[in-house]
């Protein structure tokens, strides 16, 4: 039986028990599932929930709005050419609606009728978008400094709000101090939401007429696409439908790059790194609480991390606007990290290489304009 998992000692605790870490404070995985085949899918669906065979639990009664089935377009890309995964045709925008659609549908199914989030964008959006949808009450926390415009959208769909003084990473420990009074549906801590976003590995499976990209290249933040990927495409291994890992690279701001530091460093975690303001504010987590996980998936899958400049995030969030690409500049670096990446010989020009463009710039609407009129 499917059961949460604490990775690192292998205790076990009940699924059917809403739970977002171990009863000594760490975040909790699912136990290995055996995945679902191409006779699996449920065609019928068009969502993420056509791969609802591949869950933890069995879902009577999914909050779904359409999520998943995301155009993959083989796309020119400065000489070359790479498949885009356009992630933030998602109805809230990006790709946490993944994950926020399967685990309020599971958590409401056990009962839990309220939620917290901490976020300073995507996450608060999906978690308050679906909560709406699903009836449930939705309170999220958000840095003091959070830009209105995100926060627009979660008070929009009736979420409360709470601006919290200090760091991303203050908001965090102020959401875990909460946790005591109403249930921590977080992105970051909670396993079910994982499992919403390891269905972008099927999907690039399905997409690719069931064969295996050669690497997905992914902006990284706390590593919850890393780790969908990372599980979604071990289930495809463990059953057979296909014969290699894709390899997997994250991809963090320069400002903001623990990941990479600890990669860099062969650690088995992510390493303490001094924050500076960035572009790719979405994936500004000094601290990611499972980067142990996410390192291990990297290493797993033959990949790696990239670490891109401001510049390069700039020069590539214009470059894809003026192909047709409106992103937010989280998600730009990924495109910035496939030249890096074709540069140093790590990816090959006839390999087929995915880049997940995980948000759209309609949300960064206001920061982009600022860098147009400065270029101006």
């Amino acid at each position: 039986m499917p059961a949460y998992v604490d990775p690192i000692d292998g205790t076990t605790y009940p699924i059917d028990t809403p739970r977002w870490r171990s009863e000594v404070g760490r975040p909790l995985m699912i136990t290995d599932l055996p995945g679902i085949g191409r006779d699996g899918i449920d065609t019928a669906a068009r969502s993420l929930w056509r791969y609802a065979g591949a869950l933890p639990v069995a879902v009577a009664d999914p909050i779904s709005l359409g999520e998943g089935c995301t155009p993959l377009v083989r796309r020119p890309w400065r000489g070359g050419h790479a498949h885009f995964k356009l992630e933030w045709f998602a109805p809230s925008g990006s790709f946490k609606d993944r994950g926020a659609s399967v685990m309020l549908s599971i958590l409401r199914q056990q009962g839990i009728d309220a939620v917290l989030e901490d976020s300073s964008g995507n996450g608060g959006a999906a978690v308050a978008t679906y909560a709406a949808a699903a009836g449930m009450r939705a309170k999220i926390l958000v840095p003091a400094s959070t830009s209105p415009a995100k926060t627009v959208q979660m008070r929009a769909a009736g979420a409360a709000i709470e601006l919290i003084p200090g760091t991303r990473q203050d908001t965090a420990d102020a959401a875990v101090a909460q946790a005591e009074s109403i249930f921590y549906a977080s992105h970051n801590w909670q396993a079910h939401f994982l499992q919403g976003t390891k269905t972008l590995a099927y999907e690039l499976w399905e997409d690719l007429g069931f064969r295996t990209p050669d690497c997905v290249i992914i902006p990284c933040g706390a590593g919850s696409n890393i780790l969908g990927c990372d599980i979604g495409f071990r289930e495809l291994l463990r059953r057979g439908e296909i014969d290699r890992l894709p390899r997997l690279y994250a991809v963090q701001p320069a400002h903001c790059a623990p990941l990479h530091a600890g990669f860099a460093a062969g650690a088995e975690d992510a390493l303490p790194i001094d924050p500076h303001p960035t572009l790719a504010e979405g994936a500004s987590i000094a601290r990611p609480v499972r980067g142990r996980e996410v390192l291990a998936a990297l290493r797993r899958s033959g990949g790696g991390t990239v670490a891109v400049s401001e510049a390069a995030i700039e020069a590539a969030l214009h470059e894809l606007a003026r192909s047709g690409l409106y992103v937010e500049p989280t998600c730009a670096m990924a495109a910035a990290a496939l030249s890096d990446l074709t540069k140093r010989g790590a990816i090959r020009a006839d390999e087929t290489s995915v880049v997940v463009l995980t948000g759209t710039g309609i949300k960064a609407t206001p920061r982009i304009a600022d860098l147009l009129d400065a270029r101006a």
